[in-house]
């Protein structure tokens, strides 16, 4: 499903207008969703809008009238006075047939449900004075809370908190999504999200050509690569992971498991020859290779049908790394870089991008977190806060040349060519040791089948986060693997192939 920032969503809604729609319509159609959304929260008891100026408010002022209309006992606490409305929120207040209480917290009294139509999405300088106070008031309240588009407070492009905002229990929003519905801390503050259709045409998306989507199955449907029945294992590809040395092999074996798993129809680890018994008495459906050296490794890569590579996990942060990675890419590899391949290039991150852009087109995916991602891209970090994690990330693929995937509760995967996915199904058990080398793992599967770099790190991303959920609580990355045939079997249903 697409995801519209907030400029985008003002587009949507100014060629809806051009079309013929009036404003007035569309906001008439929000703030019935709006109270068909309370009515569903609350069946009975006292209900209070706390409305702003702008459409948001207006959106309120809606719902009250519908609410009211129903039969609900509800409240109005208006931000400004009612007279110095302006445009559609105006019509909307003239709705409402009823007076208006002051914008005070005391007014809040104790309802059943509180609706928040204070700020829409579009807020983007920090909550102060009356509001600032209004929203602490809200989130004391211990009332359920429904929000208008978004909870007031947080930015609808980048999910930040604009001083403080309000903690809902559910929020309604129009037509699509906003980045901030999935973007952390945005998303934590929005609980449930419900996307209500208020009479925007799908075809507004045809002029808008939105460049994000949330990362759901829908977003690479017809990328997911299904194997044929006339087919065998050399056709779905061999993936190779480079192990570290004889201390640090548990990671890379993680990631072969993972891609075997994922479908590569054959995986060698490339192991230094000090941990080779080792990795040959962990491993059975997964062959191991001796590679002490990138001249080695250059020649296992003379095979031409090895034709994806992940090296990072355990490798070893080391100029030893750099040129095993400098020879993937030399061979023309698809490859997946991580962990240690990341750090090793610390020190000389253009020197990798440049290799990269070099590559003609191959398919490279960096999968860094938060603590990594600045090691590669200082002055594009979390230390910036005025940059969203979308924004940063977009920055680093265009700037690398490759797929970036900044992974974390709300991972963000972006192309060189803008195109980017959120993810927003990662459970908190997911936050444990080696599940970062199985989501490489899996990644290179889809490589080694064919599948295009942003399409595979999506796939593989929205699989990791179905497996956590399908092991559930006390998740250890080995179950990881163990689990997704399960999610390959609902995945197959919710498709329609039959297997």
């Amino acid at each position: 499903m697409d995801v519209l920032t907030t400029t985008e969503m003002e587009r949507a809604d100014r060629l809806t207008i051009a079309a013929g729609t009036p404003g007035f319509a569309l906001m008439m159609s929000a703030g019935q969703a709006v109270a068909e959304a309370a009515m569903d929260l609350v069946e009975q008891g006292p209900i209070v809008v706390v409305a702003g100026r702008g459409n948001n408010g207006g959106d309120g002022f809606v719902a009250a009238a519908e609410l009211a209309a129903r039969g609900r006992e509800v409240s109005v606490i208006l931000l400004c006075e009612r007279d110095s409305l302006r445009g559609d929120a105006a019509l909307a207040a003239k709705g409402w047939k009823y007076p208006v209480l002051p914008f005070n917290p005391q007014a809040l009294g104790k309802p059943a449900l509180i609706i928040d139509a204070l700020f829409g999405a579009g807020l983007n300088r920090p909550v102060k004075g009356d509001p600032l106070e209004m929203i602490a008031a809200i989130n004391a309240n211990g009332t359920p809370v429904l929000a208008v588009d978004l909870p007031s407070g947080i930015n609808g492009t980048s999910g930040a908190i604009m001083g403080a905002a309000v903690q809902a229990t559910e929020t309604v929003t129009f037509f699509r999504k906003k980045p901030a519905h999935l973007l952390l801390p945005g998303r934590m503050y929005s609980g449930r999200v419900r996307v209500a259709d208020i009479g925007i045409a799908a075809q507004v998306l045809d002029e808008i050509k939105p460049l994000t989507a949330e990362n759901l199955p829908q977003a690479w449907r017809w990328s997911f690569p299904v194997p044929r029945i006339d087919g065998h294992k050399y056709a779905r590809g061999h993936a190779v992971v480079v192990s570290g040395d004889i201390a640090s092999t548990g990671a890379a074996r993680l990631a072969a498991r993972a891609a075997l798993r994922a479908g590569a129809g054959l995986v060698t680890l490339a192991s230094p020859r000090d941990a080779l018994a080792v990795n040959a008495a962990a491993l059975t459906a997964v062959m191991v290779r001796a590679v002490d050296n990138p001249i080695q490794f250059a020649e296992l890569l003379d095979d031409k049908r090895l034709n994806a590579c992940v090296i990072g996990p355990g490798a070893g942060v080391s100029a030893r790394t750099r040129d095993f990675v400098h020879t993937a890419l030399s061979a023309q590899r698809h490859l997946v870089l991580d962990a240690d391949a990341l750090t090793s290039f610390a020190g000389s991150p253009d020197r990798l991008f440049e290799a990269i852009k070099a590559s003609d087109g191959l398919g490279v995916v960096l999968t860094p977190h938060e603590g990594e991602f600045p090691r590669l891209f200082s002055d594009i970090s979390n230390k910036h806060p005025g940059r969203s994690k979308l924004e940063r990330v977009r920055a680093a693929a265009e700037r690398s040349g490759a797929v970036v995937l900044l992974k974390g509760a709300d991972t963000v995967i972006a192309s060189p060519d803008g195109r980017a996915t959120i993810a927003a199904n990662a459970p908190p058990w997911l936050a444990t040791a080696g599940a970062g080398d199985v989501l490489a793992g899996i990644i290179a599967g889809f490589l080694a089948q064919g599948v295009a770099a942003f399409e595979a790190a999506s796939i593989g991303v929205w699989l990791h986060g179905e497996g956590a959920s399908e092991a559930g609580p006390g998740l250890i990355a080995e179950d990881l693997t163990e689990v997704l045939p399960a999610v390959f079997r609902r995945l197959y249903d919710e498709f329609g192939i039959e297997y």
